[in-house]
């Protein structure tokens, strides 16, 4: 079936903040789920799963935290999803295997720096309304 539980979600949120926040500095994980208000605990949970298949790195010490071990461009949205909530679609069936298909096709197509560019964009557009 098609599940996506809520440590997809949240973890996108965190990669945005991280990517938005970015750079070659480590960013604390209590300062990204304070910005994007993730409970810290099921982060870090979050984080190790991305850590160990190379998605992020972590840097221990006073000034410890994440970056990106693979540039953003490069993290599909797809890959978060199966990471951490497993393949996308198994066992579906007629036409829940269509749409399985078509939400990979667009979680596959949809980078981390894509997710951040249109997250710019959205902030941006709302700020020029009156």
């Amino acid at each position: 079936m098609i599940s996506i539980t809520t440590k997809s979600p949240y973890a996108v949120l965190a990669l945005v903040e991280l990517g938005r926040s970015g750079g070659s500095e480590p960013v604390p994980i209590g300062e990204l789920a304070r910005r994007r208000e993730v409970p810290v605990q099921f982060l870090e949970q979050l984080f190790a799963v991305l850590r160990r298949a190379g998605v992020i790195s972590s840097q221990r010490g006073v000034k410890g935290g994440y970056r990106f071990a693979r540039p953003p461009e490069e993290v599909t949205v797809l890959e978060i999803v199966e990471l951490l909530d497993g393949p996308l679609g198994r066992d579906s069936q007629g036409i829940f295997a269509d749409a399985a298909g078509a939400a990979r096709h667009v979680l596959e197509q949809t980078t981390i720096a894509d997710v951040i560019e249109r997250e710019m964009r959205e902030a941006g557009a709302s700020m020029y309304h009156i």
